[in-house]
């Protein structure tokens, strides 16, 4: 079956290794980018490929609300969203909110509130999260507490705010279908995709679910992880991933199959208050 994707932050490295891996499944990308002199690059990813690219250039710095987005997904018309968009630590924290944390949350919203959309998937990172889980070491823990509070404290709030709103909001539609009668494999997906520290490598292996924080993975096999979580049915929750020796398609199918979400140990009553408040 064909798909419309919306990939927003389509200059991103990640996203341009993503784009042909779409196209390449016969699914429809609509690349958004934030300027016009960005096209070429874009475009060059999609020759020769099954599925159709179209380009919107439209800077995510412009989406103040659920409404602006909301028009962006009016016009575009995808099934299914991902955000792979950020500011890059470029601009200073104003930036940051802006792009990481109210355009994040505000496509977020408005993709859940859009019935025609089945799956948004956002790309964090691995330490964002307030809890330290049960599977990870105090060495894992204190690692990713220096990211947190020390190195990236204006990225962290950002990205963890904007995760919190996806899985409470996302829980919420689900079960709102569920209660409708709609088959479990038709209801709505949230996924939050949690990479490690990313590396240009080659495309390689993975190491996925309950893993540590401390490890690198290559943009390549990230891009490869987002086709394989988007293409297996009852993918949804929080996926953590860095790189190792499982095939990224077998990985993924198992963690899908045994249920595994990482969000396990977060504080979902938090979650919803400080949702709440965004």
């Amino acid at each position: 079956m064909s798909h419309n994707v919306l990939l927003i932050g389509g200059h991103g490295k990640i996203a341009q290794l993503l784009t042909p891996l779409l196209l390449a499944r016969s699914w429809n990308v609509t690349s958004m980018i934030r300027t016009a002199d960005q096209t070429a690059a874009i475009e060059k990813l999609g020759q020769g490929q099954p599925g159709k690219l179209n380009v919107l250039i439209s800077s995510v710095e412009d989406v103040k609300s659920e409404g602006d987005a909301q028009k962006i997904l009016e016009q575009v018309k995808p099934d299914w969203v991902v955000w792979s968009a950020g500011a890059g630590g470029r601009g200073g924290a104003e930036r940051t909110n802006a792009i990481d944390r109210d355009a994040a949350i505000s496509f977020t919203k408005a993709s859940i509130h859009t019935p025609s959309v089945k799956k948004f998937l956002t790309v964090s990172y691995i330490s964002s999260r307030r809890n330290k889980p049960s599977w990870w070491t105090d060495k894992d823990w204190t690692s990713a507490q220096k990211v947190n509070n020390e190195i990236l404290p204006t990225y962290f709030k950002a990205k963890v705010a904007a995760d919190e709103v996806l899985t409470v909001l996302a829980k919420e539609r689900f079960d709102e279908e569920a209660e409708k009668g709609v088959p479990e494999n038709e209801r709505f997906a949230g996924i939050s995709l949690r990479p490690g520290t990313l590396s240009d490598e080659k495309a390689g292996g993975i190491i996925i679910g309950k893993i540590g924080s401390q490890g690198k993975i290559s943009r390549a096999t990230v891009a490869e992880a987002i086709r394989a979580v988007l293409e297996t049915e009852g993918a949804r929750g929080w996926i953590d991933l860095l790189d190792g020796q499982e095939d990224v398609s077998e990985g993924v199918k198992r963690v899908v199959k045994d249920g595994v979400d990482s969000v396990e140990d977060e504080d979902f009553e938090a979650m919803k208050k400080n949702a709440a408040k965004l």
